[in-house]
């Protein structure tokens, strides 16, 4: 059997497995049950969310679902955990710290993933290896390192050290990911370009770059949640000015758990921008995930 027919044979039957499988998935049983498991998944959420709108002397004498036939509800746990707690100031911290942890390690990816799949030089593969390796470190290990050299360079507590820790976390598997969707772009498109006289700037972005806007946006969404939701980084490289919003809301009920009832604001103010972000681009993290898993 030739190569040609061989591989039209294999495109044809994974065609039919795709659609056999979406078939399944689109029966009113599966529905049914994808429908149940969102609803029980979206419980813990709504009863947060009541919470956060109760009065203290309610949560300690009922439960959250009793509000639907006794709605008092009262905003003065929102405004003491963002106010009178100073909540207002680590939200916006957690944007200064969350944007530039997202585009610093895109920017980088994208230009190591180039040079891996397109550029030959010498110990390509093994470094290539290495830096994919690297994804089996534990974070918990390079804490104290990274510590001692921010505190020898003197930028301790700043949000340098913040951008600088998530960069170095997400880049392996930035890498990794990226170099993977460029190398399913046919290498005629690339070979066609340098027929053109396109150098490597050109090729990038004019080529290769619009094709990889899926993959871009996937990894952006998880390396935003991922950062948005961190606080182990937090609490070992963020000081008092750069503290983020989660490391302040594990310190929002005070040493004494005088103020445990602003938990439950202070959580969904917290969740409220992810969610926010997931359901947005939730599209273009599906379409950044599949979009190179099939072949044909």
């Amino acid at each position: 059997m030739d190569a040609p027919v061989t591989e039209s044979w294999r495109s044809r039957r994974r065609q039919r497995r795709a659609e056999a499988a979406a078939e399944r998935l689109s029966k009113p049983a599966a529905s049914t049950i994808a429908i149940v498991i969102a609803v029980l998944w979206s419980i813990p959420t709504l009863g947060l969310f009541v919470t956060s709108f109760r009065t203290v002397e309610d949560i300690q004498s009922s439960g959250w679902w009793t509000a639907i036939t006794n709605p008092l509800f009262s905003q003065y746990n929102y405004q003491a955990a963002l106010v009178d707690s100073g909540l207002a100031s680590n939200f916006v911290n957690s944007f200064v710290i969350t944007l530039p942890a997202v585009l610093i390690p895109i920017t980088l990816a994208l230009l190591a993933a180039y040079a891996f799949a397109w550029i030959p030089f010498r110990g390509r593969n093994t470094l290539f290896v290495a830096v994919f390796a690297l994804q089996i470190v534990p974070i918990q290990v390079t804490l104290v390192p990274l510590l001692t050299l921010y505190v020898d360079a003197g930028v301790a507590g700043s949000f340098w050290t913040v951008w600088l820790s998530h960069s170095m976390f997400a880049l392996p598997l930035a890498i990794f990911l990226l170099h993977n969707f460029m190398k399913d772009v046919p290498p005629s498109l690339v070979e066609a370009a340098r027929m053109d006289g396109a150098g490597h700037v050109t090729i990038f972005f004019k080529v290769l770059f619009p094709l990889l806007v899926p993959a871009i946006a996937a990894f952006g969404v998880f390396q935003f949640l991922w950062v948005w939701n961190d606080l182990l980084v937090a609490l070992t490289f963020a000081s008092n000015d750069a503290t983020p919003l989660t490391a302040a809301v594990a310190d929002l009920a005070g040493t004494r758990g005088n103020a445990w009832y602003l938990l439950s604001a202070g959580a969904f103010i917290t969740m409220v921008v992810p969610l926010v972000v997931f359901i947005s681009l939730q599209r273009f993290f599906v379409r950044g995930l599949l979009a190179g898993s099939v072949k044909g």
